[in-house]
């Protein structure tokens, strides 16, 4: 029951626990309960609303931010991922395999801010090699919903 739940939630966090019970065949009590353990146990870990910015009058510039470190003896990564999720512009770090060891996403109302984040409190973090910044320029889909317009095929029908 909790893959179904988690399948029917990630795509509608909103939808009511009786649509959910009804979708899932459960008892309205069964499915909140296992929700609620979820959340306890830490994989339900918030529930969010996904805003597409470029219609709003709101200035808001992502970056995503390739960087490269020396692991701390006895830490590893985790103690430097945890020092840069501590800042407040950062809404995610995940370590990577590949050429970097991070992707570190922020979020600035400015490019000029996005670029001070990078080298004043970025880039001096001991242990921390280099920087790579990409800003992102439109979103198209985030997190499986499409935010653009999709594309109207006009052209006419000709049936003989």
């Amino acid at each position: 029951m909790r893959e179904k739940i988690l399948a029917v939630m990630e795509k509608n966090s909103r939808i009511d626990i009786k649509d959910l019970a009804a979708l899932l065949g459960e008892s309205e009590v069964a499915v909140a309960n296992e929700i609620a353990e979820m959340e306890k146990e830490n994989i339900i870990c918030g529930y969010h609303t996904l805003i597409n910015w470029d219609n709003t009058s709101e200035e808001k510039v992502v970056a995503l931010i390739e960087v490269k470190v020396t692991p701390q003896r006895g830490m590893g990564f985790d103690k430097l991922a945890e020092r840069i999720y501590q800042y407040s512009e950062v809404t995610a770090v995940y370590l990577m395999s590949g050429a970097f060891d991070f992707t570190v996403i922020i979020e600035g109302k400015t490019m000029r801010q996005v670029a001070q984040f990078v080298s004043d409190k970025l880039a001096p973090l001991e242990s921390v090699l280099s920087t790579a910044t990409h800003f992102v320029l439109k979103k198209y889909k985030d997190h499986g919903t499409v935010l653009c317009d999709q594309i109207q095929d006009e052209r006419m029908l000709i049936t003989p």
